[in-house]
C-alpha cells in the first residue's frame, strides 16, 4: 500500500474459510466519513487506510473462558497487527513472523483433544489465512475485504445436528451470507465436513435468498476436513489447518488494539473507539512515550484538509513518518508513480510525551533527482499512546493520527 491519495480512504480487496462458491472479487473502494467526539475535538474529515484486524465482540459459545492470552499467543496476535486482507497483502517478513508464531503455539501443549472440548464450540472470527492462491472462490472474494467480518460457527457435541458454518457479515444494515456444512468428529483433532446449504440473509428482505451452488452435484468437492492444531486453554484462540493446505488463525476474544483497528477498518465510531482505547491505556508516566524509530504509515487521521496538498504533506497530514536516530524525522508522501514528496527535519523532546518538530528540508523526488522546495514548518507533536506496532498522536492543529509501524 504505497500510494496514498488526498481525499479518500483506500480499502484493498483480497482473499472464507472453506467453501466452493463462485463469486467475483470486489474492487477497491474509496470513500470519506465523518463523525464527532467530545474528547477528541476538531474532527472535520477522516482519512483511513485499511488494515486487517478484528471485531470488538467477545464470543463465549456457552462455556466459561478466561479473558487473557499467554505470551506465545500474544506474539501471534502482535504479528497479525497491520496485515491487510487477513493475509493476502502480507509482506514476506510478516508471513514469516506469523508462521513462526503459529509453529511455536502448535508445539506447545494447548487443549490436548480439541474436538472433544467444549471450548471449540461457538463462534470464531477469522483473523488470518494462508495460501489464498489455492483458496475457494468465496475465500478469494470475501476473506480479504476487511470491512466484512468473517466468522466460523462450530457446534459438534452440543447439538443433535453437528455443523460447521462459515458466515460473511457484510454489515449490521445489509446482512450476511451463511454457508453450512454437516460435520462429524473423526479423531481428537480432525473434523470432517460436507457442505449442504447456503443462503443470504439480507436485512431489507423478509426471506432468505438461496446461494446458487449445487452442493449435491459437487460430490467430493463439497467435502473436506479441518484439523485443530492448537486450541488455547482459555478457549479464545484457535489454529486450524484444512485439507487444501490452508492455515487459519481464529479468535473468540480480541485485545483492545485489535478492536480499535477493526473500528478504523470499518469506518464507524472511530473517534469513540480511540477515546475508549486511550482511557483504558492511560500512561501514569508521560515521559515513557517516546518517538520510536522506524517507518510509520498513517492509517487514520481526523485531519482538516486545506486547498493545497503540499501544505497537507508539509503538516504531516498524509503518507508516512520516518523516525530516525539522533532526533531526525522525515515526512514522505507518494504523489504519482516514481515521484514523491519528502520533507526532513529534527525533533526535540520538550516535556512529557511532547515533541517540537522543525521541518526545513523539502523536495520533490523523482528517481535519482530531487527538486528543492522552499518550505519550513514548526509542529508540536504529542504522543498519546505508542507500542512497537501502533502509535496514536496529536499533531498539527490538534489533529489526531493513528500510525502503524511498517515491517
Amino acid at each position: 500500500m504505497e500510494t496514498l491519495r488526498f481525499f479518500y480512504s483506500v480499502e484493498m480487496s483480497s482473499p472464507c474459510l472453506l467453501c466452493p462458491c463462485p463469486l467475483s472479487s470486489s474492487s477497491p473502494r474509496h470513500h470519506l466519513v465523518n463523525t464527532t467526539n467530545k474528547r477528541i475535538d476538531s474532527f472535520r474529515s477522516f482519512r483511513t487506510l485499511r488494515v486487517t484486524c478484528s471485531s470488538s465482540s467477545t464470543f463465549t459459545g456457552g462455556q466459561t473462558q478466561q479473558s487473557s492470552f499467554n505470551d506465545a499467543e500474544m506474539k501471534l496476535i502482535d504479528a497479525l497487527i497491520g496485515i491487510q486482507g487477513r493475509g493476502k497483502s502480507a509482506s514476506p517478513k510478516q508471513l514469516n513472523d506469523v508462521e513462526s508464531a503459529v509453529k511455536v503455539l502448535e508445539g506447545l501443549q494447548g487443549i490436548p483433544n480439541p474436538t472433544e472440548s467444549e471450548l471449540i464450540e461457538g463462534r470464531w472470527q477469522l483473523m488470518f489465512t494462508t495460501r489464498p492462491g489455492t483458496a475457494s472462490p468465496i475465500q478469494r472474494t470475501f476473506t480479504g475485504v476487511d470491512v466484512f467480518t468473517v466468522f466460523q460457527d462450530v457446534y459438534l457435541k452440543t447439538t443433535n445436528d453437528p455443523r460447521v458454518s462459515n458466515i460473511v457479515k457484510f454489515s449490521d444494515f445489509i446482512g450476511e451470507l451463511k454457508v453450512e456444512a454437516v460435520a462429524s468428529i473423526k479423531d481428537a483433532k480432525r473434523v470432517l465436513f460436507r457442505f449442504d446449504r447456503a443462503a443470504f440473509a439480507l436485512k431489507f428482505l423478509p426471506f432468505k435468498v438461496p446461494y446458487p451452488v449445487p452442493f449435491r452435484l459437487l460430490g467430493d468437492e463439497a467435502k473436506g476436513w479441518l484439523d485443530t492444531t492448537y486450541l488455547s486453554p482459555s478457549g479464545n484462540l484457535r489454529i486450524s489447518r484444512g485439507n487444501k493446505g490452508t492455515t487459519f488463525v481464529l479468535q473468540k476474544e480480541t485485545v483492545p488494539r485489535q478492536k480499535l483497528l477493526a473500528t478504523i477498518s470499518q469506518d464507524k465510531g472511530v473517534a469513540e473507539a480511540i477515546d475508549e482505547f486511550l482511557a483504558s491505556n492511560t500512561n501514569s508516566k508521560e515521559d515513557d512515550y517516546e518517538l520510536l524509530e522506524g517507518n510509520w504509515q498513517m492509517i487514520w487521521s481526523s485531519q482538516m484538509y486545506t486547498d493545497s496538498w503540499l501544505e497537507n504533506a508539509a503538516n504531516g497530514l498524509m503518507g508516512r513518518q520516518i523516525i530516525e536516530k539522533d532526533g531526525r524525522i522525515k515526512f514522505e508522501v507518494n504523489i504519482v508513480p516514481a515521484f514523491r514528496f519528502s520533507m526532513k527535519g529534527k525533533f526535540l523532546k520538550s516535556g512529557g510525551s511532547t515533541y517540537e518538530l522543525k521541518m526545513d528540508d523539502a523536495a520533490i523526488i523523482g528517481g535519482p533527482f530531487g527538486y528543492p522546495i522552499e518550505l519550513t514548518n514548526n509542529i508540536k507533536l504529542q504522543v498519546l499512546y505508542t507500542d512497537e506496532k501502533m502509535r496514536i498522536s496529536r499533531g498539527f492543529d490538534n489533529i489526531i493520527f493513528v500510525h502503524i509501524r511498517e515491517v
